[in-house]
C-alpha cells in the first residue's frame, strides 16, 4: 500500500476489491478480531448503517462449548450458540464504542 492509499487514522485502511467482490482483510484487523486464514468472517449491518466485521468460530473451536456452558444439556446447541454470539457481539460493540 502506498502513502496515498493509507489513512492517518489508525483504525482505517483502504483495500482493493476484485471484480469478483473479493477483498483481503488487513492482517492487523484479522489479528485484532481473531480471524484466521483460511477462515470465515461475518459482515453485519447495524440499525444505523454501520458495517461490522466479526469472527466466525470454526467447528473445532466450538467443540465442547455446550459441555462448558452453564446451561442445561436440554438446551439446543443452536440456541446456546445464538446466546454466546449475542454476548460476544455485545462485548465487542461496547469495546469499539468505548474506543471511539
Amino acid at each position: 500500500m502506498n502513502k496515498s492509499e493509507s489513512s492517518t487514522d489508525s483504525e482505517k485502511e483502504i483495500v482493493s476489491v476484485s471484480k469478483h467482490g473479493q477483498a483481503t482483510i488487513p492482517k492487523r484487523f484479522r489479528e485484532k478480531l481473531g480471524i484466521d486464514a483460511p477462515g470465515k468472517a461475518l459482515f453485519r449491518e447495524t440499525e444505523d448503517g454501520e458495517v461490522i466485521v466479526e469472527q466466525v468460530r470454526s467447528a473445532s473451536e466450538m467443540q465442547g462449548f455446550a459441555a462448558r456452558s452453564e446451561a442445561s444439556t436440554d438446551t439446543p446447541a443452536t440456541e446456546l450458540l445464538r446466546e454466546k454470539r449475542a454476548q460476544d457481539t455485545s462485548a465487542r460493540d461496547e469495546r469499539f464504542s468505548s474506543e471511539q
